[in-house]
């Protein structure tokens, strides 16, 4: 008996992926979603939250047993570490005990959505072949996404459900608390360059400056998900960006005009040594301007945009595959920084 209407269990509910997921499947499309996070939710929505340490098996088991049946599974859960074989074994641990007991508890499932990224091409290690196709030879593990992705697929190959791959890069969106995000990187430190009184310069190598980009807006991935877990041909990967790439030479000085500041010339800075003694500067700044209560550590991942803004090489993903497939949207992504930045602003996150 198929349930009366579709039920996703969504891990990693508060993150800038998850967060976009349930607020789309709960609120726009009326989805019946259970999420889970460490952290209540900060907005309203339809969806219920649950607290479970995915890699606690037991106490997954007994939530999801409750929780469950799901139609759905869309996992978006992440935990960073610094050792890369302890970061592969603790994310594939979450991944087996949230899919096993969500199948556990649903006879129901259908489908499970994955999210990598484009590190799966080797975009972290250097200069990699572009645009990147889903089907590109893998680089040197180890790599996470290798093993949740032959794990799940090995799994679904046993069960009669399947899964579907989605591979966005650097998505930007609101999701407060979640560092890993580089549009609240760049709004913060713009935030602090101008009470300093010091121009917006970008903060990264001059050859970065000038090579193309890509990033995914969150509401896009939102969208994106929904349509690879109910249209999108399963036991398939898709790359799911905006669509378009962009230079940040071009890009900087638009945001630069946005915040009536001087872009003046790129420098080099490291974010992560140049921030780590601005903590009196941001109380200052969200006292003065009543911003949310956000503590500086967790407002930005310093090292995140130190990677991001010294890649000196071209990082693009080919969408032509899940254009064919059926997912077209495509988005402005200089737009979507100066819409994000407006929605920080209004919503107390940056002055």
């Amino acid at each position: 008996m198929s349930l009366p209407k579709p039920h996703a269990l969504v891990a990693g509910g508060l993150g800038v992926i998850g967060r976009n997921v349930v607020s789309h499947l709960a609120d726009e499309l009326g989805w019946q979603v259970t999420a889970i996070s460490r952290r209540t939710p900060d907005f309203e929505t339809s969806a219920r939250y649950l607290s479970v340490d995915l890699l606690d098996e037991a106490a997954t088991k007994a939530a999801l047993a409750e929780a469950g049946p799901f139609s759905h599974v869309f996992y978006a859960a992440y935990q960073e570490l610094d050792d890369p074989a302890e970061q592969v074994s603790a994310n594939l641990a979450m991944l087996r005990n949230c899919v096993t007991e969500a199948e556990a508890a649903s006879r129901e499932l259908q489908r499970v959505v994955l999210y990598e990224g484009a590190k799966y091409y080797g975009a972290h290690l250097g200069a990699f072949p572009t645009p990147a196709h889903e089907d590109d030879p893998r680089v040197m593990p180890p790599m996470f996404y290798y093993d949740q992705e032959d794990w799940l697929t090995a799994r679904a190959a046993a069960a009669g459900w399947d899964s579907v791959v989605l591979r966005p890069d650097v998505v930007c969106g609101f999701a407060i608390g979640n560092p890993m995000n580089l549009a609240m990187v760049i709004a913060v430190y713009a935030a602090i360059c101008k009470e300093l009184g010091l121009p917006l310069r970008f903060p990264g190598s001059a050859t970065c400056y000038g090579k193309l980009a890509q990033v995914t807006d969150a509401a896009q991935l939102a969208r994106g998900s929904a349509w690879a877990g109910t249209e999108a041909e399963g036991g398939t990967a898709y790359n799911l960006t905006n669509g378009d790439i962009f230079r940040w030479s071009h890009l900087w000085k638009r945001i630069a005009a946005h915040l009536d500041m001087d872009p003046a010339e790129p420098m080099r800075i490291n974010l992560s040594e140049m921030m780590a003694d601005k903590a009196p500067i941001w109380e200052k700044i969200k006292e003065r301007h009543g911003l949310v209560d956000v503590p500086f550590e967790k407002v930005a991942a310093w090292g995140f945009g130190d990677f991001i803004f010294n890649c000196d090489w071209d990082v693009i993903s080919s969408t032509t595959r899940i254009r064919q497939a059926g997912f077209a949207p495509v988005v402005d992504s200089e737009q979507m920084f100066l819409r994000l930045i407006d929605e920080f602003r209004e919503r107390k996150v940056i002055p």
